[in-house]
């Protein structure tokens, strides 16, 4: 089969990264008529995760059964799909985007969304990565009912994991936080006392199947354990374009997905790392709309400027 590149020159959008944001923008615009493609390298950051929660109609289905899904869902529509990994993108609104990927092929388009996600970098500790969407987990909203009524243990890694072990208690109310040399201050060990949950001290050894040992052979039998990683923003398609950062260095967006540069549009947990599946699908369908929108005002401008 043809791509409609071969077709016609070029896509009129090209979408860097094919989980739920990325889909749900090509949705968007394969339904409004564009040619679009789809460039996904095939690593969404939920692989680990059995399931995904959470979203109306879909919750508990396998990740990777709902990206099948929605791979199929914008076929219907004309949207073309290229299993590969972006690796420069360089160009503007005003002539072309041209996507250079990781075989060394391009693809030009006339706009672009990125939905490239971000990677989560876990502390440093055995048996972290191992469990990491099984017994390891970091959203309570996406895996807290599944494991609700354990005893479940907070591995801190820094000030915020003090709120995750006040919301985790929500689904058990035998919950513990590990303190592992994190620093807590004395609001924070009181808040954590008038909700109930203990703080342990020590550095921790390793977290496996049986729960938490600590350096000094302390164990605590924990099934599950949240952890707060951190967070690596897989950008860098957007900062070399120039795409405005804010404060904290992620790159902004408008609430249609809209970057600093035109033509250049953003969803998902590549600039909103909280984002769960759901969020980050709607984030992608609001990029498509707001995309499919400048198009339509890019084209009523040429004809305007050509009578």
């Amino acid at each position: 089969m043809r791509t409609q590149q071969e077709e016609t020159g070029r896509y009129e959008v090209v979408v860097i990264g094919g989980g739920p944001a990325g889909l749900n923008a090509a949705l968007m615009l394969g339904r409004a008529r564009r040619r679009v493609v789809v460039v996904d390298a095939g690593a969404p950051r939920n692989t680990p995760a059995a399931h995904a929660h959470g979203f109306l109609t879909r919750d508990g289905v396998p990740p990777l059964d709902l990206l099948a899904m929605g791979r199929a869902e914008v076929r219907r529509y004309g949207v073309d799909h290229l299993p590969a990994t972006a690796t420069d993108l360089a160009g503007d609104f005003g002539t072309a985007f041209t996507v250079t990927l990781d075989d060394g092929s391009t693809v030009v388009a006339d706009s672009v969304v990125v939905t490239t996600g971000l990677v989560d970098d876990l502390p440093d500790v055995p048996g972290l990565a191992e469990g990491w969407g099984s017994r390891v987990l970091h959203c309570p909203y996406c895996h807290g009912f599944e494991v609700a009524d354990l005893p479940l243990g907070v591995l801190a890694t820094g000030p915020l994991s003090v709120h995750q072990a006040l919301l985790v208690k929500q689904w058990s109310a035998d919950t513990t936080l590990f303190a592992n040399g994190v620093e807590l201050s004395e609001e924070d060990r009181e808040k954590l006392r008038v909700r109930g949950v203990p703080v342990v001290e020590g550095a921790v050894a390793k977290v496996d199947d049986a729960g938490v040992t600590l350096v000094d052979g302390t164990f605590s039998a924990r099934p599950a354990v949240f952890v707060a990683a951190r967070w690596k923003h897989t950008d860098g398609l957007l900062g070399a374009l120039g795409c405005a950062r804010g404060d904290d260095g992620a790159i902004t967006v408008d609430p249609q997905g809209r970057t600093s540069v035109p033509g250049v549009f953003a969803a998902g947990n590549v600039v909103n790392p909280a984002a769960t599946v759901v969020v980050a699908a709607a984030a992608g369908a609001m990029a498509g709309g707001g995309l499919n929108h400048d198009l339509v005002t890019r084209e009523m401008d040429r004809t305007t400027v050509g009578a």
